[in-house]
């Protein structure tokens, strides 16, 4: 048995280990995207759920005095910028299975610069609002709401620069302007990535016309 420990000459994976691997790492991104939209979609419920809760209940008449409203220019150039970044991330996505890497890395930044925008003027919302934090019903879901917007864009944000950022690395890994293309486990993985990350955004922008709706024009 010593013989036989000694002369061997390791564990090598076959291809059809390796490839098996390949599919379950990208099997692994697309369940965790979603499943991060999963555990989104709850969090986005309990905020709905305390809104439509409040205002149907609207105890001593105080659950909007005087209709007061968050500054709606604010919520207008918000919710624009998320839907162009969920836009833009589906126009990269589309270029790159034509090939365009160049047209995605474009389309990437522009999205980062509108998201960072859009956490820009999230935040600077809170110092421009009408009300108090507790002063009604209304508000105190509004921040709650605002609280979520700005993990949500933070969140975001920070996938989309790695994703970049990893196209980076990659180009100067094998010098190749089209190295994401290619059919190596990294750049398929890579591929992978942006698929969920571009389905995330285009759920932010969709349920984010909803409580934009609650929250500006209800």
């Amino acid at each position: 048995m010593s013989d036989t420990v000694d002369k061997s000459s390791g564990y090598s994976e076959t291809p059809e280990e390796k490839e098996f691997e390949l599919r379950a790492q990208v099997g692994s991104l697309w369940t965790g995207g979603r499943l991060a939209i999963g555990m989104y979609t709850f969090l986005l419920a309990s905020e709905a759920f305390a809104y439509f809760y409040l205002r149907s209940s609207n105890n001593g008449q105080l659950w909007r005095p005087d209709h007061v409203t968050a500054p709606t220019a604010y919520g207008w150039a918000i919710y624009s910028l998320e839907v162009l970044t969920a836009l833009l991330l589906v126009f990269g996505q589309m270029r790159l299975r034509k090939g365009e890497v160049l047209d995605w890395q474009v389309a990437g930044w522009t999205a980062l610069g509108a998201v960072l925008l859009a956490l820009f003027l999230q935040i600077w919302e809170c110092t421009q609002l009408p009300f108090y934090p507790g002063a009604n019903g209304y508000a105190s879901t509004f921040i709650g709401w605002t609280v979520i917007s700005i993990m949500t864009l933070l969140f975001g944000a920070y996938w989309i620069e790695t994703v970049l950022a990893r196209s980076i690395r990659m180009h100067k890994e094998t010098g190749s302007k089209f190295a994401e293309l290619t059919m190596e486990p990294s750049a398929q993985l890579f591929r992978a990535n942006i698929a969920s990350m571009t389905y995330f955004w285009g759920f932010v922008a969709v349920s984010g016309l909803l409580f934009f709706a609650m929250f500006y024009l209800l």
